[in-house]
């Protein structure tokens, strides 16, 4: 199924080698504006913008075909559409019968008997994460003036580590700065260190992995519902359907198995002004799938990009035979350094259709 969502139902078509690909969002009440120029930046910030990322370049020039009528959402479903330009299909006709390893090719050829259209990963490949960057914009457009910010930063590259959020104090302000920035950190210092990292990889026809890390502020407490709507649940699906990524978690994620339950506590307290935090942030800010009030951090892992131009062992499936692949064509030697933009705007997404439930008066006005 290529629908998601329970109150902002979107609906995502299209290949990275096909003539479009396209989503739809449903659910949206009428009179929003579509702010243009947030899409538009948006996309801008995804797309491949250096040396450090792929050659193909898309302009991400959309279409809007329909729910939208004189700048303002009429109610219906609004259905984005964005053509393919820069394609090279030629580069894939040698890899029709032999799987790249690390991609999605064998399991989608068994699962569609052949059928599937697999150049560039198909609906498997990042090309789709351009959709994210629309409803993430639309979102982002709604809660940002609610006071709800996401922001996130690159932690690392392969072993090169960037400063980590303060989990129990997240200034919004820098969040918004981390939103602006193409190859966003915390420690300047760092930058030229993972981009040299990244390169090394490129010149070596190999790739590099990385993990984002995410900070939320502004959600209200309770946001969340037992078992299979929590909060953890409904962010992790979506960032799971960003293509690369193989792992999330929330606050000390794994490394809270290492402290004892007097190291791992969030002790409740009042602040001069009335409200409720807690003294640590161990939890990220979720606690029984429900948003405490403190920011909600998130580490999101990466992937090395598949494509690599080192020689690598497949099958061939018309033949039966072990054989050995080299892939060609234009690849990024590091996804995370793009995926970062993607990962605030799926999220955006998924917060708004949350926040969404039962209160659209509330989120929509």
């Amino acid at each position: 199924m290529n629908t998601f969502g329970k109150n902002i139902k979107i609906t995502m078509w299209g290949t990275s080698h096909g003539p479009e690909i396209g989503i739809a969002i449903d659910g949206l009440p009428a009179g929003i504006a579509i702010d243009d120029d947030l899409i538009r930046a948006g996309l801008a910030k995804r797309r491949p913008q250096s040396t450090l990322s792929t050659p193909r370049s898309e302009p991400d020039a959309y279409e809007i075909i329909s729910g939208v009528a004189a700048g303002r959402t009429d109610g219906s479903a609004v259905r984005f559409v964005i053509k393919n330009t820069d394609v090279r299909s030629v580069d894939y006709d040698p890899l029709k019968h032999t799987p790249r390893p690390g991609h999605a090719d064998f399991p989608a050829y068994v699962k569609s008997h052949g059928t599937e259209d697999l150049r560039g990963g198909g609906i498997h490949s990042g090309r789709i994460t351009s959709l994210f960057m629309i409803v993430g914009a639309i979102a982002k457009q709604i809660l940002t003036p609610k006071g709800i910010r996401v922001g996130s930063h690159i932690l690392s590259v392969k072993d090169a580590e960037d400063a980590a959020f303060d989990p129990v104090k997240v200034d919004p302000a820098c969040l918004e700065a981390l939103e602006a920035n193409l190859f966003p950190v915390l420690d300047l210092a760092i930058e030229p260190i993972m981009k040299n990292l990244i390169a090394l990889a490129r010149d070596a026809r190999d790739s590099v992995g990385g993990i984002v890390e995410t900070a939320i502020t502004g959600l209200p407490v309770g946001l969340g519902e037992p078992l299979f709507w929590s909060l953890e649940s409904q962010l992790a699906a979506v960032l799971y359907a960003v293509p690369a990524v193989k792992g999330v978690a929330f606050g000390d994620g794994f490394s809270i198995t290492k402290r004892a339950g007097s190291e791992a506590r969030d002790e409740y307290v009042y602040t001069p002004e009335g409200t409720i935090k807690t003294l640590a942030n161990h939890n990220g800010g979720i606690v029984g799938g429900m948003a405490t009030g403190m920011p909600v951090i998130i580490r999101t892992a990466v992937k090395p990009t598949a494509s690599i131009g080192i020689p690598q062992r497949s099958v061939n499936l018309e033949t039966h035979e072990n054989t050995t692949i080299e892939i060609v064509g234009r690849h990024d030697p590091a996804i995370v350094n793009r995926a970062v933009h993607v990962i605030n705007a799926a999220i955006y997404y998924a917060l708004l259709d949350m926040l969404a439930e039962g209160k659209p008066e509330t989120w929509f006005r």
